[in-house]
């Protein structure tokens, strides 16, 4: 019996995605839930399992493709009935996807939509002559060989940045895959499968043929950024308030942290403490820790804050948060912070821990930005912009001293946020990031 995978809804109203990676090739025996092919959702990286186990009999779907909810991806089978793998659909494709497929296991997430989906046809689609039906690309596996070799996203795109080979390369990373070391190995001169190394910026996608400029599609996480901060720009009207400080104080409490047993390992920054300081102004002043309802005409406030750190990656900005980080302690904070962040850079954020964010934060003193007016992450109605911590003059009683100066600004929605409640907050924030010893008091 042969049985046929198709691109499931994992939860976030998905309608279609990209298949990054396979994990599998035909004729690799596999057995139910184990991990077959990474996808690229509007908002993250995810590792789908197989519902079946058997032998895997062909890859229907290349990597680099984009596909929607419903259209089979895979094929398995009984062990021994391998045969050459169908090829990747190119052409519009209507899936019946009423009916299930025959002994598909039920997983978490899985199943999709019960309703029939066309594939949008691209513009690089060749036009089928009248009467015939479009032709297939490529098969992604040629006789059961993979075209590539096992690799991370990030390390596949960094071969690709570099000009590397990773079929040409011997892995040597966990479970056979090509490291990030391998590549950079492979991609110094005289390396046999190295090529001249230039900028991911200048990676081209679709080029004019003399070069002046180039085209790249926008999908993906960057294209539900787009979407999102449209929305709110549009919907909310913004307005912001800014605070320039002395955080001296801070700096040196971020010296002292660093020394404590409790945070051995983790790292700490003035993002944590400003982060704490968010929490315990929130108190205060709840409003800011709420949401608009339009459809209802009513402002939800939350007894609850999910901290939402907006985060760049090589995939765009997120906005991944810390569930419940009202209730967690500084350590406890830092911990789940670098967690967070880490996970971020990895390309690895799961959708459920993008949604459900309170209040954000962005930090763009990373970048030696002094400040700036961010847009409402969708959803919230609030965002406080870290400015960076320089050495700066600073009137210090009658005497001008040299402090560590920041810039704290705040966007928020003025529909049902006034100048009061938001200048409270700022100033509750800048009191404890200027005296953090002022905590005591809340």
């Amino acid at each position: 019996m042969t049985n046929e995978f198709k691109l499931p809804d994992v939860g976030e109203g998905l309608t279609e995605a990209e298949i990054v990676a396979w994990r599998v090739k035909v004729g690799d025996v596999i057995a139910v839930n184990d991990v077959i092919v990474e996808i690229e959702t509007a908002k993250s990286i995810v590792e789908l399992p197989s519902p079946y186990g058997g032998e895997v009999l062909a890859l229907l779907v290349a990597e680099g493709a984009t596909v929607e909810v419903g259209t089979p991806i895979i094929q398995i089978g009984e062990p021994g009935a391998a045969t050459a793998p169908a090829p990747a659909a190119s052409g519009p494709v209507v899936i019946d996807t009423n009916v299930p497929p025959e002994g598909n296991a039920t997983l978490v997430g899985y199943g999709p939509k019960q309703r029939a989906l066309k594939r949008r046809a691209r513009k690089d689609d060749p036009a089928p002559a009248a009467g015939s039906a479009p032709a297939p690309a490529p098969a992604p596996e040629e006789a059961g060989r993979p075209i590539r070799a096992l690799a991370k996203p990030l390390v596949r795109r960094l071969a690709r940045d570099l000009g590397v080979d990773l079929a040409a390369l011997v892995p040597t990373g966990p479970r056979g895959t090509v490291s990030k070391e391998d590549v950079l190995a492979a991609a110094q001169p005289g390396s046999a499968a190295g090529g001249a190394a230039r900028p991911a910026s200048a990676v081209p996608v679709a080029a004019d043929p003399a070069g002046r400029e180039t085209r790249e599609p926008v999908k993906g996480v960057r294209k539900q950024m787009a979407g999102a901060m449209v929305a709110s720009a549009f919907s909310a009207p913004h307005a912001a308030e800014w605070v320039t400080i002395d955080a001296t104080a801070t700096v040196e409490l971020v010296a002292r942290l660093k020394e404590r047993r409790e945070l051995e390992g983790v790292k700490v920054s003035p993002l944590l403490v400003v982060a704490r300081a968010c929490l315990l102004a929130l108190r205060r002043t709840p409003l800011v820790n709420s949401a608009w309802d339009e459809a209802a005409q009513e402002v939800v406030v939350k007894h609850y804050v999910n901290l939402g750190i907006a985060a760049a990656t090589p995939r765009g900005l997120i906005v991944p948060n810390v569930k419940d980080a009202h209730a967690l302690s500084l350590v406890e904070l830092a911990r789940a912070l670098e967690a967070l962040t880490a996970t971020a850079r990895e390309g690895r954020t799961q959708p459920a821990d993008l949604a459900g964010g309170s209040f954000t934060i962005t930090n763009v003193g990373v970048f030696g930005i002094d400040g700036g007016m961010p847009i409402i992450n969708p959803g919230e109605s609030a965002i406080l912009c870290l400015g960076a911590i320089k050495p700066q003059p600073w009137v210090v009683g009658d005497q001008v001293v040299p402090r560590q100066v920041m810039t704290l600004a705040l966007s928020f929605d003025h529909r049902h946020i006034d100048g009061a409640t938001a200048s409270q907050f700022l100033a509750d924030v800048a009191d404890l990031v200027g005296d953090p010893a002022t905590a005591l008091l809340y």
